[in-house]
């Protein structure tokens, strides 16, 4: 399958420029991982580091989950790798499957985009026990594009690797 992923808008509102970079990080996410096998995709290629592309979309899965279905959508619903709610479980990706890995993560995508188009604004304010504070959504669409961010640079050195794939 190949990912489309589309730049953001130059002009739009806030909310709708904030949806947009967050698909087009996600995206890059997912172009980043296009064409692997299972295996190259458990790689942990940047020793002594253990994490791999497959770790990385597992976590993603993971934070997804929690930011807007745990935290903005007030579900009680556990993390997906593990439970005792450790979130570094998802990086061990040495035995996990890529289409398990994919489902889940798009899945979480999907929640979290229906959870974002429901709220009535940016300014819906939800409780992180995690942190013990009070978040808004505004707060949430930006830590989770920092998020990505960060992690699709972990990505990008992953995948050049693996197969020596750049600028992708």
């Amino acid at each position: 399958m190949t990912t489309e992923r589309i730049g953001p808008p130059l002009i739009a509102d806030e909310r709708e420029m904030l949806r947009a970079f967050l698909d087009f990080h996600r995206a890059t996410l997912a172009v980043k991982c296009e064409g692997l096998t299972d295996e190259e995709l458990r790689r942990q290629s940047s020793p002594p580091s253990t994490l791999s592309l497959l770790g990385l979309v597992r976590h993603m899965a993971e934070v997804e989950r929690n930011w807007f279905r745990r935290v903005i959508g007030g579900e009680d619903v556990p993390l997906v790798w593990s439970e005792t709610g450790d979130y570094q479980e998802a990086y061990d990706a040495r035995t996990a499957g890529a289409s398990e890995a994919f489902e889940a993560w798009r899945r979480e995508v999907e929640h979290a985009r229906r959870i974002e188009r429901e709220a009535g604004s940016l300014d819906v304010v939800a409780h992180n026990p995690r942190w013990g504070e009070d978040v808004s959504l505004r707060l949430v669409m930006l830590h989770m594009m920092h998020e990505y961010a960060r992690h699709n640079g972990h990505a990008d050195l992953l995948r050049e690797a693996v197969d020596g794939a750049v600028g992708v």
